[in-house]
């Protein structure tokens, strides 16, 4: 991990030129994998953003958190991973254009979002964190009046957007997030955990540091609904409309990893804890029920071994 992260700046601004690679496709595929109804049989095509500790590409591979997890479902169902690089909104538009047969990374489970695609079960849950390089923010109560930078697209977009007084910076990539940050020309980043934690190790110059929000009482959630994107959020993997059978292949790879501790395992070794990251919170299962999932749908998690 440590070398992953010594090499996070170079990465991040070489994998931007980067295109597909890698992945081609198996000589012998089988009933079962070509009845998984990927693009090209025996491949997944997977859009990713250089977004490291989570996906980023390497030696034409995914690798990272999320692309530990996907390359270990898909070695499974017997499917040869083919990456796909590009930039957060251009992993979401590749799903629903179906130019990609699925994107990974950190992906917020939205009922928007679901509506022009499909949702895996949550290969893990994401605590709200936010890269702080002074000053203390604890409540969103602290925001006001505040300049807040996310990632366009990213769900932060429409909280920061309901904070009374608070100005929005979107930026295409993270490194805008943390040069902006690290130059004072904003107050609070909201990213992923494990992306501040690699950030900060890999860039001691700007002096960041990681605080976690205090998430949002219901009555506040109630008045503000975008405030609910401040509590910790469930992610998923991102699939076409029409890939149901792929969806609910890589949904039983997933649930398989809670209970076999391979998900455990991989949460720690990119540096989170697997009782922040693999327990849901009580919101989780209410979200999706009857919405995408069945009324008695159980999120999975470390804590249970029911689905």
């Amino acid at each position: 991990m440590r070398s992953v992260l010594a090499a996070l700046p170079a990465l991040l601004l070489l994998l931007t030129a980067c295109g597909s690679g890698g992945g081609s496709a198996p000589k012998n595929v089988s009933a079962s994998t070509a009845a998984l109804g990927t693009i090209t049989p025996g491949v997944l095509k997977v859009a990713v953003e250089p977004y490291a500790p989570y996906t980023t590409v390497k030696d034409g591979k995914i690798v990272g958190l999320d692309g530990d997890i996907i390359n270990y479902a898909a070695a499974k169902l017997g499917l040869a991973v083919q990456p796909d690089v590009t930039d957060f909104a251009g992993m979401l538009a590749g799903v629903q254009s179906r130019r990609d047969d699925i994107t990974v990374g950190g992906i917020a489970w939205t009922a928007d979002r679901q509506k022009q695609g499909l949702f895996t079960d949550p290969p893990y849950y994401s605590p709200p964190a936010m890269a702080v390089r002074s000053g203390t923010y604890t409540t969103v109560d602290d925001l006001q009046g505040r300049s807040l930078g996310t990632v366009t697209g990213y769900v932060w977009v429409k909280s920061i957007q309901s904070v009374p007084g608070a100005t929005l910076h979107a930026y295409p990539n993270a490194n805008g997030v943390f040069d902006d940050l690290g130059a004072g020309r904003i107050d609070v980043g909201f990213l992923d955990p494990l992306l501040i934690i690699a950030a900060q190790q890999a860039r001691p110059d700007l002096k960041i540091r990681t605080e976690y929000l205090t998430p949002p009482t219901a009555a506040q959630v109630a008045a503000k609904p975008a405030y609910a994107y401040f509590r910790p959020y469930q992610t998923g993997f991102y699939l076409p409309k029409q890939d149901t059978a792929l969806e609910q292949s890589v949904s039983a790879q997933i649930d398989a990893m809670y209970k076999n501790g391979e998900l455990a395992a991989l949460i720690r070794k990119w540096g989170g804890d697997p009782q922040q990251f693999l327990v849901p919170a009580s919101d989780v299962a209410t979200a999706r029920r009857g919405v995408d999932r069945p009324a008695d749908w159980i999120p999975p998690s470390i804590a249970t071994t029911a689905k």
